[in-house]
């Protein structure tokens, strides 16, 4: 008799979260109306206690994250702002001196006062400080010594190191340009050979690897794109390969997995969201068509308005849409008018928008505040960071640019649940990053 195969670990895993995450979905789709309301509720106060008590104070259990404290200051201010709301004055006061004590004297930051100068925490640092916002937290960054900084961390294969001697990879490319970017001081010599370098990490799947030969990541995938469109070369990239690729890494459960046949985890609704949104207007803004999916959403509003029915939003109902002329919420201020110039400013998603955000909302969102990676594991304050961005991303995902509101079914939950917009090439509060490029262009 013949052996039946035996199931990998791999397979196990999947089979495990499927089950976890439908269950979920299950209990909810049988839920009466209260209970699917506060199921999907972002719960604001409580993500801003569990963030400000990070921002105080953490437990000694954060030690390991020593080199990492710019990183910590990044992924709680920033979903702070994405919330809408701010810090006070000290808390404000004492970020912009801990990260002025992280900057090294010959520019970049470190992990911590006294630590070596790191691209990526450099990154964490700026784009703290562009969330904070202000011409003091603007003016503590030396432009002239990080310049130099990040001339020195270029490699003569086009690249860019993550820190004196250290490694080369897309995550290096993407920081220092997106640092350059915002501070106003990309040159010829920053971006010489960084499209060629870039061009080399596209795989045979479609998406981008850490380096020349890796497997494509959905993190590197995002660095990878960014730094193209930075440096106006992102038309070198096979687009079609890399949109084929993206929009596949949506699974069943409808979260983003970060590489093939890897789980889904909620930090990936920004690394990979966010590339599906930037490649779809930028086809969009060429006039062009995607080819090589067969993945794309081909939805229309209309239809997108059906599956938000379906989605149980509890803020919906058939009320609330009877007048065709109009989508409102009044609380809030918002008013779109359907008018041919107004439906000309929308866009289909090339992802499921609605099911990436019932997966984080009922998956990844945790009661007491905080976001995971997935069910049955703990919060953590990169993964928060990192499911609002994406939920932000999700729910504009309509809006054919960032000056464009969303519709109400557009977002699970209704504008109870609305988010800042983010840019989508440095992950920072649209209105923070309007602020910081006019300051910077002043200053240049």
């Amino acid at each position: 008799m013949e052996e039946l195969p035996s199931i990998t670990v791999s397979q196990r895993e999947q089979f495990l979260v499927e089950n976890d995450v439908f269950g979920m979905y299950s209990y909810f789709d049988t839920s009466d109306i209260a209970t699917q309301k506060f199921m999907v509720d972002i719960q604001r106060d409580k993500q801003l206690d569990y963030l400000m008590s990070g921002l105080r104070q953490l437990s000694p259990s954060f030690s390991s994250l020593d080199a990492n404290r710019p990183w910590l200051c990044y992924w709680i201010l920033h979903s702070i702002a994405l919330l809408g709301e701010t810090v006070d004055d000290e808390l404000e006061n004492n970020t912009i001196d801990f990260l002025g004590r992280c900057q090294g004297p010959d520019g970049g930051y470190g992990g911590g006062p006294g630590q070596l100068p790191h691209l990526a925490t450099s990154y964490a640092a700026v784009n703290t400080l562009v969330t904070l916002g202000g011409d003091k937290a603007f003016s503590s960054i030396n432009r002239e010594q990080m310049a130099c900084f990040l001339r020195r961390m270029k490699d003569t294969n086009g690249g860019f190191r993550m820190h004196n001697m250290g490694e080369i990879d897309v995550r290096a490319c993407y920081t220092a340009i997106s640092i350059a970017s915002i501070l106003n001081i990309v040159d010829d010599e920053l971006t010489r050979g960084l499209g060629d370098y870039i061009l080399s990490c596209q795989t045979y799947e479609g998406g981008i690897g850490g380096e020349p030969s890796s497997e494509a990541h959905g993190g590197y995938t995002y660095c990878g794109l960014a730094t193209m469109i930075l440096i106006n070369e992102v038309d070198r990239l096979n687009l079609d390969s890399l949109m084929n690729w993206v929009v596949h890494r949506q699974g069943v459960e409808m979260g983003f997995q970060g590489r093939t046949n890897k789980l889904v985890d909620g930090c990936y609704t920004f690394w990979q969201a966010a590339p599906c949104v930037l490649l779809q207007r930028f086809f969009s803004s060429q006039d062009l068509v995607p080819h090589g999916s067969s993945h794309m959403s081909q939805r229309t509003d209309v239809d997108h308005e059906e599956h938000a029915h379906d989605e149980h939003d509890p803020d919906d109902s058939d009320e609330d849409d009877s007048d065709e002329d109009s989508d409102e919420d009044s609380g809030n201020g918002h008013q779109v008018d359907h008018t041919s110039t107004y439906i000309n400013r929308r866009i289909q998603p090339v992802f499921d928008s609605l099911g990436l955000q019932r997966y984080v909302l009922l998956c990844s969102k945790v009661d007491d505040g905080g976001f995971r990676d997935k069910l049955r594991k703990p919060r953590d304050f990169y993964h928060t960071c990192y499911c609002l961005s994406g939920l932000s991303v999700a729910q504009h995902a309509w809006s054919k640019d960032e000056d464009t509101p969303p519709l109400t079914r557009d977002i699970l939950g209704g504008y109870a649940n609305h988010l800042e917009p983010v840019h989508l090439l440095h992950n920072v509060v649209m209105d923070q990053y309007n602020e910081a490029i006019e300051f910077f262009h002043r200053a240049a």
